[in-house]
């Protein structure tokens, strides 16, 4: 058994789950940890960031996720057709839906509340886990073949990526806080150099965009987003084998790319004005030095300064900036069809893909014939105005790292471990 393989973990029986709920949990906890150490003497108070929630109530946050899809949920059997708004069981907490439901308590009202303290938290992920895998254990399966179980177990696996998509989420914001890792994790998370390579030309096909869905697909758990499975007329493009680099962005930066308006997208521009006014915004996100003639990149990395390599990839990084830095090399941003593609045919010619998120050029759209799912918080909300990134990062849980996974966010974030590559015009 495999927790780290991501295609059998979309597919994992209860046995498979079960260990990777719990291995989802300790690092979460691991993570908290990290937090507990810096801001435990302050009370857990952090300031009110885009980038971060209060601790206290992210570890909250989990468990009720997870209660409410599994524990609360009287038709978590149905899988993708359980009814989103239907009466759920009470919580074992009585104020949980008023402390940790995200989407009645808005990210800014987070900081107002009167959360319980950090025993209570851990004490309700503790309840709040052991419920779910004693009905995970208690599932009453149908069958053996793949696909036979999918709706049975469709919320345990919700909330097994869920916790690690918030567990990265935990990661980010202590690099928005600044707070230090131990040695292990600061480890895990910094980039490794590149080899650097030629760009790739893929040749003109037609790609199956997306998984399929429906009982008896065999495709095991989806985000909604990424369904359902749908042929793209692809012609020839040309993709760089590895995201940019900082040696690559230096360049850039060296050749006044943060002052020339003519670079930018015009809100990518009013953007960067408005940094420039607030914080003198003269490259990427936690940049402390950029030495034009030297190369030199001094990145603040979990709270402490480090020089970045030449050949590590570009990391905290807006949309604009990237797209910003594709006009000024006369490239593009690749489509997700692009870069699906690339990920898949060209992974034995040296696509290099997993260090960071990677910017595409496409906005966050359904694909055609797109269902929402149970829960709608997930994509609906976001179409039209996020923009998708592929690919996974340093934090990402290897489990998570699909060619499938479609990640999105505000073009202004910088905050999440995110780079780019590009592709010939």
């Amino acid at each position: 058994m495999n927790l780290n393989d991501p295609h059998g973990m979309r597919s994992a029986g209860q046995g498979l789950l079960s260990l990777a709920l719990m291995d989802a949990r300790n690092h979460t906890l691991h993570l908290f940890a990290q937090y507990q150490h810096a801001l435990e003497a302050v009370h857990f108070a952090v300031p009110q960031l885009a980038a971060v929630s209060p601790p206290l109530w992210e570890l909250g946050h989990l468990g009720w996720f997870q209660e409410w899809w599994i524990a609360r949920n009287m038709q978590r059997s149905l899988g993708t057709r359980c009814e989103p708004a239907h009466t759920r069981l009470a919580s074992i907490e009585p104020r949980a839906d008023a402390w940790w439901n995200a989407e009645a308590v808005p990210h800014a009202a987070r900081w107002a509340l009167d959360l319980p303290d950090m025993s209570a938290c851990r004490a309700y992920l503790l309840e709040t886990l052991e419920g779910t895998l004693d009905l995970l254990e208690k599932t009453a399966l149908s069958g053996s073949r793949s696909g036979d179980n999918d709706d049975a177990l469709y919320f345990y696996r919700l909330c097994l990526f869920y916790e690690d998509m918030r567990s990265e989420h935990l990661a980010s914001g202590a690099q928005a806080l600044g707070l230090p890792l131990d040695e292990t994790l600061q480890a895990a998370f910094t980039p490794r150099p590149m080899a650097v390579r030629e760009p790739l030309v893929i040749p003109a096909t037609v790609w199956q965009l997306g998984s399929a869905r429906g009982p008896g697909s065999g495709s095991g758990f989806s985000f909604d987003n990424e369904k359902p499975a749908h042929a793209v007329s692809v012609p020839e493009f040309e993709i760089d084998a590895q995201p940019v680099s900082w040696a690559q962005y230096v360049e850039f930066v060296g050749d006044g790319g943060y002052d020339r308006e003519e670079l930018w997208h015009p809100d990518g521009w009013r953007w960067l004005q408005s940094l420039t006014t607030a914080e003198g915004r003269r490259g990427p996100r936690y940049v402390d030095q950029i030495g034009i003639s030297s190369g030199a990149v001094i990145q603040n990395r979990f709270g402490v300064p480090r020089r970045m390599q030449p050949s590590q990839p570009v990391m905290h990084v807006s949309w604009w900036e990237a797209d910003a830095w594709c006009r000024w090399a006369g490239r593009r941003l690749p489509a997700e069809v692009e870069w699906e593609l690339a990920a898949h045919a060209a992974a034995h010619r040296g696509f290099y893909w997993g260090d960071v998120w990677e910017w595409i050029g496409t906005t966050f759209r359904p694909y055609p014939g797109f269902a929402p799912e149970p829960w709608q918080a997930c994509s609906q909300p976001w179409f039209g105005t996020h923009k998708v990134l592929r690919g996974a990062s340093v934090a990402t849980r290897s489990r998570m790292k699909t060619p499938k996974h479609r990640n999105f966010q505000l073009p202004e974030r910088d905050d999440m471990f995110c780079g780019f590559r590009s592709c010939a015009l």
